[in-house]
């Protein structure tokens, strides 16, 4: 598993642009994207990644970053993401009031869960300020949020012992599986469609695979004969996504959610068929970046402002949503809205670039 850090910014770039293209069902181009072909998707790569990142902020078992300071970056890091978080949903609550208004059809304000937010807007303002009711397609932030708010009780455990801090994260996604525990949302009843409790599993996951001892170490010594296990699982989870063979949540033995393909609680089949996926894949990136260097460079900027773009490309969705609704779609709709939307993603990016590099 290459530890570059170019090859991060490439693959989360490359998660934003699936994202965005997915959230938009129906669109032409999303057969193109790799959930075709796999009982994963872009989520899990965004927060492998995500895992990964964590490796660098904390840094080498020479060089660990000292913890206080660890802990107001994490801190900070995670209202930065809470702010965007609460920017984007009050767009997307505006855009389906702007759009139920336009086109005169009240079907836009209950789009997504936003119901509420028009009906009962006292206790809901409240609940989306506590992140405790979400929006359909805006809901991975806060899943991001709370990873980050755990994310310094992570580094802490892994300095008192790696083994432990595997242990204790698989302890508490088997509980939540085999229970199951969620986390409730408020004040409509129900639950996080990313389950915190389940999601940090693959967090830590890739936060261990990056070091270089431990898991990681272990990854890089092996990986050739990791491929060759990794292929069949690939290749067997392309069948089940072609062929629809997905088991039926009703006939699973108990606990159920240890054998379905759920992704609220990333259930284990989904889990192992992305971590082969990213095995099988890990040779990748040298290759595109070999023969096509001006697209891993434009990519990589993506991945490189993730927040930023991310956010922009959910706003840039729900318009496309909107405005595949009111059309009727079709073709042409679909390739105007997949080229507007990186031109739009692409284009906060590079303004985020410029202006770090004006400072």
């Amino acid at each position: 598993m290459t530890r570059d850090a170019n090859a991060v910014d490439f693959w989360r770039g490359f998660a934003l642009i699936e994202i965005l293209i997915n959230h938009v069902p129906g669109n032409f181009y999303e057969r193109f994207t790799h959930r075709t072909l796999s009982v994963s998707d872009a989520a899990e790569l965004f927060v492998f990644l995500a895992g990964w990142s964590l490796a660098y902020v904390v840094g080498r078992p020479e060089r660990r970053a000292p913890l206080p300071g660890l802990v107001f970056r994490l801190g900070g890091r995670a209202f930065v993401v809470y702010a965007a978080h609460i920017l984007t949903m009050m767009l997307a609550v505006a855009m389906l009031a702007g759009a139920s208004l336009a086109f005169d059809n009240t079907l836009y304000l209950e789009w997504h869960n936003a119901g509420p937010v028009f009906q009962d807007p006292v206790e809901t303002h409240v609940g989306l300020a506590l992140l405790s009711h979400q929006l359909g397609y805006f809901n991975i932030l806060p899943l991001y949020v709370a990873l980050l708010v755990v994310a310094p009780g992570i580094a802490v455990l892994h300095r008192l012992s790696p083994a432990l801090l595997a242990l204790a994260s698989g302890g508490v996604y088997l509980a939540a599986l085999i229970v199951p525990i969620t986390i409730p949302t408020w004040p409509v009843p129900g639950q996080w469609f990313f389950n915190p409790l389940c999601w940090q599993f693959l967090f830590v996951i890739g936060f261990l695979a990056a070091r270089p001892e431990g898991l990681g170490g272990f990854l890089a010594r092996h990986l050739t004969w990791l491929r060759r296990i990794a292929w069949p699982i690939v290749i067997a989870g392309a069948a089940v996504a072609w062929f629809d063979l997905h088991p039926d949540p009703t006939r699973a033995p108990w606990p159920p959610l240890l054998f379905i393909t759920g992704k609220t609680f990333l259930t284990p089949i989904r889990l192992i068929h992305f971590l082969a996926l990213a095995v099988a894949l890990s040779s990748l990136y040298p290759v595109i970046a070999r023969h096509a260097e001006p697209l891993t460079r434009a990519v990589s900027r993506l991945g490189r402002h993730s927040l930023q773009t991310f956010c922009a490309g959910s706003v840039l969705s729900l318009l496309g949503q909107i405005l595949r609704f009111a059309t009727g779609g079709g073709l042409v709709f679909d390739t105007l809205f997949v080229a507007v939307g990186l031109a739009g993603m692409s284009a906060v990016a590079w303004a985020v670039e410029w202006r770090e590099r004006a400072r």
